[in-house]
């Protein structure tokens, strides 16, 4: 096998990989935050309405042809299937090139949104070349038959000395490599993490306080909203015993499995009231047979101390 042959077979794993890569960490950046709506690098250059759309047919894009140039490397897909998906791979890359170029003149300040959260510095030199790179590494796949084993080791140490010498290349232009290295080696200290309070509610709307409180809710919408240090606060208006009452959760601010918690105040004093009892319970009580458990079970403790507020017991459920 010739060198020219070699580097050209190599490029269709590397391209699955990026395609696939960035495909992943979009998808779990929509996971994290809860929501598609967040631009992601280019997608900003749409109109507000359309961002979200874009931003799930560029995941969706990346998903497909990553997909695809695995399974049409073999003999299975060979012919004009397997080149169509090539050359739709290299004109996603100069189309991608384009709108960096643009992202670059127009909104400076934004990331290319490559890696999901990985890709927040603005873009550069470095990043432009990398996508032109991958966009010739597409150019270069198109009529490449069919990938089978290496014909002998020699081919194959070659074909792994071209992936790891293109693979550093390709490294050293990504501004991500450095950002993932900062995060395996620094913890934030929570007083200074950036969590969007969309992703709170999105944690709070999953937890158990939230499933077993929200039937005392009146709105869909918080009246307020604020921040502690490491803690979020959530304020709905609800009713308890046919009285205005106020349901505050405090979230944790933190990735996996924040602790949640939750308290119920009566809106016209700021005091707080307990939790409501199931009928089955009163009915318990007032037959005279005392109650196995209270209900439901949370936990005692403080509400996060906030200035001017007082520690109160709430319930410690996540």
């Amino acid at each position: 096998m010739t060198f020219l042959a070699a580097l050209r077979e190599v490029q269709l794993p590397l391209l699955a990989a990026m395609l696939l890569g960035a495909s992943a960490t979009k998808f779990l950046r929509v996971v994290r935050a809860g929501s598609a709506g967040d631009a992601l690098g280019p997608t900003v250059l749409f109109p507000a309405y359309l961002r979200r759309p874009a931003g799930i047919a560029v995941c969706a894009v990346e998903l497909g042809l990553g997909a695809g140039l695995v399974l049409t490397a073999g003999r299975i897909g060979a012919g004009a299937p397997a080149n169509s998906i090539r050359l739709a791979s290299c004109l996603l890359f100069v189309v991608v090139t384009c709108a960096l170029i643009e992202l670059r003149v127009s909104r400076p300040e934004v990331g290319c949104g490559c890696f999901g959260d990985f890709s927040r510095a603005p873009v550069s030199a470095r990043t432009l070349a990398r996508s032109a790179l991958l966009a010739l590494a597409g150019l270069a796949t198109i009529g490449l038959p069919p990938i089978g084993r290496p014909a002998s080791g020699v081919v194959a140490v070659q074909l792994v000395a071209i992936l790891v010498v293109e693979t550093l290349v390709i490294g050293a232009l990504s501004p991500e490599i450095g950002e993932g290295l900062i995060r395996l080696g620094y913890s934030e200290p929570c007083e200074l993490r950036d969590v969007p309070s969309q992703r709170t509610l999105t944690v709070l709307h999953r937890s158990r306080p939230w499933r077993r409180y929200s039937p005392l809710i009146t709105s869909n919408a918080p009246v307020d909203v604020w921040r502690e240090l490491c803690w979020r606060y959530v304020v709905y208006p609800g009713s308890h015993e046919g009285k205005p009452a106020d349901l505050v959760f405090a979230v944790y601010l933190q990735q996996r499995r924040p602790p949640v918690r939750a308290v119920l105040v009566d809106a016209a004093t700021g005091q707080t009231v307990p939790w409501p009892v199931p009928s089955t319970r009163r009915s318990r009580l007032r037959s005279g047979h005392a109650p196995q458990a209270p209900w439901p079970a949370p936990g005692v403790a403080t509400m996060p101390a906030t200035p001017g507020r007082a520690d109160i017991p709430v319930s410690t459920d996540v």
